[in-house]
């Protein structure tokens, strides 16, 4: 009993220690937070989508409180709702091009080759993992519909050919689209960068052309015709750098024999008739 009674004693002394111990470290040490960060956070959309580079909207309002960012970043908000914000803080609202999802396929039901039919779950992963689905380009999209799941803002859809569309005034660039497909094929890129790749098959010529009707041959005309530095052929595929290259211009796409690279002002791809999914079955 004795032995029982010193152990308790024991321990009740050390938490009082340690709670002595932490009452004066939260005095001296404690770091007062800005009050404007928790009126900053409700002035915010509270989506937390990481589009702005951020792990969600409290630190991205802290990042405005230290001004390492503009209201701007936050590309989820409104103009308005932008104003605002930099009025609360007295500062500039910054610009920022805004930045849209762009797919690097166009090979529809109707334009790429079937060659299998695919029976299981409805969904791209699944069919990526199970023998890459049933379309004969191992590269292009499968058309079930991952992306438009992952959108939370309801800037996808898919159209009649099973390509997703994304709707530029909805699409904030938070990622999440990038991050639901299998191949890879959603790119965050300011809305302006026009010349856009619509292909990421490594192939060429005939080979290219066997699997898809708009696949990228190689030809590298692309190339030819735009700007000097504007577009190098890497693996069998045009590849636009805007920071390397002069100006873009439609030109570069007139030649191109499959239409694999677009001038895209806008919305990427329009809202199509559905076409029979020929060859896809679906559980």
């Amino acid at each position: 009993m004795t032995t029982m009674l010193i152990a308790t004693a024991i321990m009740a002394g050390l938490g009082i220690v340690f709670g002595l111990g932490l009452a004066i470290a939260n005095i001296y040490l404690r770091v007062e937070e800005d009050p404007r960060l928790d009126i900053l956070e409700e002035m915010l959309p509270g989506t937390n989508c990481g589009a702005c580079g951020e792990a969600g909207c409290r630190a991205f309002a802290e990042t405005l409180v230290s001004g390492v960012k503009q209201p701007s970043g936050c590309t989820v908000s409104s103009e308005e709702n932008i104003v605002d914000i930099a009025s609360f803080l007295g500062v500039d609202a910054g610009k920022q091009e805004k930045r849209v999802a762009r797919l690097h396929c166009a090979g529809g039901i109707a334009q790429a080759q079937q060659i299998a039919e695919y029976e299981g779950y409805g969904n791209c992963r699944a069919a990526h993992l199970v023998g890459g689905g049933g379309k004969g380009c191992s590269w292009g999209c499968l058309g079930l519909a991952d992306c438009e799941k992952a959108c939370t803002f309801d800037a996808i859809y898919m159209n009649g050919e099973r390509l997703p569309v994304v709707i530029p005034d909805l699409c904030t660039a938070c990622g999440d689209c990038v991050e639901a497909c299998p191949r890879d094929l959603f790119e965050i890129l300011p809305i302006s960068q026009a010349l856009l790749v619509q292909c990421k098959a490594p192939l060429e010529g005939d080979e290219a052309r066997a699997v898809c009707d708009v696949a990228c041959d190689a030809c590298g005309r692309c190339a030819q015709d735009a700007a000097p530095g504007l577009i190098t052929m890497v693996n069998n595929l045009p590849v636009v750098d805007y920071a390397a290259g002069g100006p873009a211009h439609p030109k570069a796409t007139h030649r191109c024999p499959t239409g694999a690279i677009q001038w895209v002002d806008g919305q990427q791809f329009e809202k199509s008739k559905p076409v029979p999914m020929t060859g896809v079955h679906l559980d």
